[in-house]
């Protein structure tokens, strides 16, 4: 269920009010971890995801439109200068937005060591569910999904460039277990260097450093658990949320 989100220049309602002040639950993790699906299965009230915030306040910062027809590696490139100009990413924009209060709310999502230690800090009545997998199967989910937002431009989709691509990505063992995916070599490609390119910028252990050991943080491999799993945990976490609260 979408829920209106209000950001930074954006006319609010009397009603709405500062994210800090509200409790939230924030969904951490790379592309392919598996996102979308847990929000889907969960069901609960959403604020506009992290795609929605780059489109409507950050692209504009750096003279694009909202509606910018840009491919993931140029995305990654303006949410990068984003934050050298803004530490905190897309939780720096968070803190200044407003919505309605509503429990329980998810925003989808944050990444990155400096945007969680950010958002643990300013949005003190936040939880956060880590969701992790390995660059292998985020890349298979990648291939899977089939969505029109990833795209990415090409100058040679080879073996050599796919290999490339792999370094510090897969192992060897592993770019081998892709090949045999049977996927034609153009599509592989693209898809790994959104991983490769993701990599870059946010360091997937990062989200794990910040949170390790914060009683507002739930970490899920959605490699090990089932979909039906993650969600039961975090129907779990919001009722134990709800006991705190009622305290």
């Amino acid at each position: 269920m979408s829920h209106p989100l209000y950001l930074p220049g954006e006319i609010a309602p009397a009603t709405a009010q500062p994210l800090p002040e509200l409790p939230l639950l924030v969904l951490v993790g790379l592309t392919g971890v598996g996102k979308s699906s847990l929000l889907n299965a969960l069901s609960y009230p959403a604020l506009p995801d992290r795609r929605a915030v780059v489109d409507r306040y950050v692209l504009p910062l750096f003279g694009h439109p909202s509606d910018a027809s840009l491919d993931r590696t140029e995305r990654f490139a303006l949410t990068r200068r984003f934050r050298q100009e803004y530490p905190g990413g897309v939780a720096q924009a968070l803190t200044k937005a407003r919505t309605e209060p509503d429990w329980p709310l998810l925003f989808d999502g944050l990444r990155g060591e400096e945007e969680v230690r950010y958002a643990l800090e300013h949005l003190p009545k936040s939880h956060f569910v880590v969701l992790e997998a390995r660059d292998l199967t985020r890349l298979a989910r990648l291939l899977e999904r089939a969505d029109r937002f990833d795209r990415v431009r090409l100058e040679h989709s080879d073996l050599a460039t796919l290999r490339e691509l792999a370094q510090g990505v897969l192992s060897q063992a592993e770019l081998q277990e892709a090949l045999g995916w049977k996927v034609p070599i153009a599509e592989l490609t693209a898809k790994l260097k959104i991983v490769a390119e993701e990599r870059k910028n946010y360091d997937p252990a990062g989200a794990r450093r910040a949170l390790q050991g914060s009683p507002r943080a739930l970490f899920l491999d959605t490699e090990a658990l089932s979909l039906d799993q993650e969600a039961e945990a975090i129907r779990g976490l919001v009722a134990q949320i709800a006991r705190q609260e009622a305290v």
